[in-house]
This record gives C-alpha cells, structure tokens and sequence, in this order.
C-alpha cells in the first residue's frame, strides 16, 4: 500500500470522528498526530492539511458534490460521504495532488472499507468533477467562503459587507503558530537562537515585541525552546489581555476561567517572579492542562485551583487586585484555528452563551478590590456577547471603563479604546477575532 493511501486513511478516520460523532477537531487531529508521530514531517502535514481544509470548506464541498452526483451528501453511506469530501479537497485545493492519483486513492479507501460495490460511483462522481471544475461557480457568500448564512447575515448587518468578506476569507488562510516569549526564562537572542538551530523559520509580530509566528518546524513538543518554557503558544489577541491588565510588582490575580493558562502565564512573567497569579477552572481535567503549563515554565508565582466561576468564593470577595475573566462564548473569531464551531453552533447558542457570561460576571467582579481591575475577554465576534456585555456591566456594577488607550501598541487603533474596550477583527487586525474590555472599580 503506498503512503498516500496510509495518509488519506488516517486523514479519513479523524474526519469520522468529528463529522459522524461530532469531536472536536482540534482535540481529534492532535491526538491522531500524536499517535502517527512516526510518520514523517511531510506525512503529517498532508494529514493535517487535509483535515483542516475539508473541514473550513464543507459546505462548499457538499455543494460541489451535490452538484454532480444523483445521491446527495445527506442520503449518502457516512464512510463514502466521507472520501468523496476529502477527495474533493484534494480536486479543489491541493495542485500539487494529480487529480488522476485523488480519483485512484479514493477508490482504493472505497474499496479496503468494504465498499467495493460503490466504487464506481466514487470514481464517477470525482472524474466528472475533475473534468469541470475549472467552470465551477457559487451561488451565495455562504458557499463562497463555507460559512452558515446566518452567521452570514449576522455579520453583514453588524459590519457590513466588505468587513464580513474579509473576515470569512482570512479563516480560510493557511495560519502559523504564534508563540509568546517568557522573558523570565531567556532573552530574545537565546529564544530566537534556539528556534533557528532547530530550523524553524521566525516571524516577528511587528505589533507586540514578544510575540513571534513560527513555520516550518515539526510538532512543538520536538522545540527546545517550547520544552523549557522559552515560548508560549498563545495568539496576538489574548497576549493583548496581559498588557491591558498591566500588573504591578506584588499585585494578587485571579484568573477565573483559565485553562490552558497563557493569560496567567503571561501575567506572572510581568510580575517578574513578584506578587500570585491564581489560575482556576471548572474541573480537574482543565486544571491539569494549566498545571503542565505552568510546570514547564517553572514560574514560582503560579497557583491553580478548582473552581466554578459560577460559585460564589467567599474567601476572595475583595481580594485581587486584577480579575481576568476570558469567559465562555460562541468563539466565532477563531474558527480559523478551529473550523467545525461554524457547523456546531446555532444562532440561540448566542444568547444562551450571553446569559452565562452575565451570571459569572455577576459573581466575579465582587473578587476585585476597590481601585482594581477587571479584564472581561472573549474569542467572539458578535456584539451580543461583547459590546452588549459589556454596556451590561457597566450599568450593573460600580465600576468604569479603563482607558486603554496606548496600551495595546500603536498597530492597534481604535475610537472605542478611550472607552475601555476593542473588538478585534481576523483579516482586519494581525490576530484571530477577540474581544476585550477594561473596567476599574470605583
């Protein structure tokens, strides 16, 4: 069996598992990653780029297939639905991939997955789009760029639509790692030093000076600087969140809903080995992520605790000095790092998501002592869930926006920042969509 046929099958298995039994891509790929790391680097990355283009053009995909075949996507057995959406892929996206070697491969997966009856439908259906997609128009936006035509509609009414545009395409854009440097642990030469060894190609942010995309290199775990706690994986946006809280020597901050822990880590690495970051989340699962975190930076000014934002702690009313609250929410500014969001979520997640970043707004903001800080963040682009929020709040609570004027560098600008609060748009602005906004307490 050749290795492309070993490659698409794995690719075919992780995409079962998330479009047949709804896990979650991000979580499935990199435990599938993880477990074939004896694969080569370029194996790999074909497995992951078919993954991952699959999923952030589906509906386009369902489209072009419902286009040329009698049996459409929906009726269709899960396992051919399946190869013919990866094969497309491949047809559409991946020049480098003859269009004779797709159509062939596809047939062979037909074929070892005990469909040998259907394999002449495989091949047929894909040829007769080889033959013709170079004709191939879209009716809509929302088969142009994949995207739910609610959220479509959403985003044309709240920001128009050549802002939409330019957000939907800049998720179907090839994304690098962005690492954050920890200052505590090695100075920019070391890091960059030890990055380059390893061959990988560096990019500095050019907006925030600690912040660098990296490319090429293998899985983080192989990176040395990654494995002694040089670097953070944690994107532009929410590195914003540290400088907006700007922490003085011996400030006390609560993290609330933490995990995986960058905020926090960030936080402590501006502390400079001063004052306590106390990370929490819900469960011990979640809690364990930031731990390993925290143990591979080695930063002594970190604690982790088990807590449900939802409850009232006692013990902290009044206590910190910063409360850093990224809350849950619908996560429509990074579905270009996690594309199946767009085909889970429903327009009533959105105020079913509001309510809850309310109720824990509500209880959180008791924890921040007269004159502190609260940081109210989400990876959302959605006015309901952000700018609503957080006029919410200051209607609720004595407290008043901070000016975050200057803080966020000079890339960024915007009116509303004298007002305590950006929202960050992906294509827009050099990171993933985010919200974020700064209160002080009277």
């Amino acid at each position: 069996m050749t290795k492309e046929t070993d490659s698409r099958e794995i690719a075919l298995d992780i995409l079962m598992e998330i479009l047949e039994k709804s896990g979650y891509s991000h979580v499935i790929l990199r435990q599938a990653l993880n477990k074939y790391q004896f694969l080569e680097k370029s194996e790999r990355a074909f497995i992951s780029r078919l993954v991952e283009g699959t999923l952030e053009y589906l509906l386009q995909i369902d489209y072009v297939i419902d286009s040329f075949s009698s049996t459409k996507v929906k009726k269709m057995k899960p396992v051919i639905r399946t190869i013919l959406r990866l094969s497309v892929y491949q047809l559409l996206y991946m020049d480098r991939v003859p269009d004779s070697a797709v159509c062939n491969e596809a047939v062979k997966l037909a074929v070892k997955r005990k469909f040998t009856g259907l394999k002449g439908f495989v091949n047929g259906v894909l040829r007769n789009i080889s033959r013709n997609k170079e004709t191939l128009t879209w009716p809509n936006t929302s088969i142009k760029y994949s995207m739910p035509e609610w959220i479509v509609d959403m985003w044309e009414k709240e920001y128009g639509k050549d802002v939409s545009a330019t957000m939907m395409e800049s998720f179907l854009k090839n994304k690098k790692t962005t690492v954050r440097c920890n200052y505590a642990n090695g100075t920019k030469e070391e890091i960059l030093k030890s990055l380059e060894e390893q061959g990988v190609m560096v990019t500095e942010s050019g907006v925030f000076e600690g912040v660098l995309y990296l490319d090429k290199y293998d899985y983080l775990d192989s990176l040395e600087a990654f494995r002694k706690g040089l670097i953070q994986v944690q994107d532009l946006s929410s590195v914003f969140v540290g400088e907006a809280a700007d922490p003085k020597p011996e400030d006390y901050v609560i993290d609330v809903c933490g995990a995986p822990g960058g905020k926090s880590i960030h936080i402590a690495d501006k502390l400079h080995g001063t004052g306590l970051v106390e990370v929490r989340d819900l469960n011990t699962y979640k809690v364990e992520l930031i731990q390993q975190n925290i143990d591979r930076c080695g930063f002594s000014n970190l604690r982790t605790k088990v807590q449900d934002a939802l409850v009232l702690d006692q013990e902290s009313i009044e206590k910190a000095d910063i409360v850093i609250a990224d809350l849950p929410c619908s996560g429509l500014g990074i579905m270009g790092r996690k594309p199946d969001i767009k085909y889970r979520l429903k327009p009533e997640d959105l105020t079913a998501l509001t309510s809850l970043q309310r109720d824990i707004l509500t209880i959180v903001q008791s924890y921040v002592k007269p004159g502190g800080k609260l940081i109210f963040s989400t990876c959302t682009v959605n006015k309901q869930e952000n700018e609503e929020n957080a006029r919410w709040f200051l209607e609720q609570f004595s407290f008043d926006p901070l000016d975050l004027t200057g803080k966020l560098g000079s890339e960024i600008t915007s009116e509303t920042l004298k007002q305590g609060y950006i929202q960050l748009l992906p294509g827009i602005h050099p990171c993933d969509g985010f919200f974020l906004s700064a209160f002080i307490k009277r």
